[in-house]
């Protein structure tokens, strides 16, 4: 029963992993444009993080393997992306006028933005896999396909976590809101 646990964990964070992604895209569009520079830069940005977060989880899952530790990560991942939405107006209008008044290139305001409001958040998410791994792993017999189902798993969440947000959500609730309705 723990690893169906596990499963729909590992699921809803690739999905939540994705919609944060589309929906940075979003946020950060409103005020920098949606060009390939700031797709790139979200994307880029967000890959990064999650793999700081993969590293970061595997590590912590060889220490301390232990559920409580699992659920808490999860707890700090889901609050911090619950923030974003709070953080981002005041944050997203100082950086704009800071980098209009100093003439900063584009790149450099997204590049901040989206290192200031999502690192946290998107490693933490980032995470999970790898500790969900070391959790279901019983036998290394077995390990090549728990990783596999795990891996398909996120995927397919982060596949809905892809459209979820796009088509639905956000015309539907808005950025803002999105961002919370992933957070929980």
């Amino acid at each position: 029963m723990k690893k169906t646990y596990l499963y729909i964990t590992v699921f809803f964070s690739g999905m939540t992993a994705l919609a944060v992604e589309l929906s940075a895209s979003r946020l950060i569009g409103n005020v920098y444009g949606s060009s390939n520079l700031v797709w790139a830069c979200v994307i880029g940005l967000i890959l990064i993080y999650l793999t700081l977060g993969y590293w970061l989880g595997g590590k912590a899952a060889d220490r301390n393997p232990d559920y409580g530790n699992f659920y808490r990560i999860i707890m700090w991942a889901s609050l911090s992306v619950g923030l974003i939405p709070i953080l981002a107006r005041p944050f997203l209008r100082t950086t704009a006028n800071a980098f209009d008044q100093l003439d900063m290139p584009i790149l450099v305001g997204v590049f901040v933005t989206i290192l200031c409001l999502f690192i946290i958040p998107v490693t933490l998410v980032g995470m999970v896999s790898p500790f969900a791994l070391k959790l279901a792993i019983e036998d290394t017999e077995t390990a090549g396909k728990i990783s596999g189902r795990l891996s398909a798993i996120s995927t397919a969440g982060s596949f809905i976590g892809t459209f979820l947000p796009v088509l639905v959500l956000i015309p539907l609730i808005g950025t803002y809101r999105t961002f919370l309705f992933f957070s929980s």
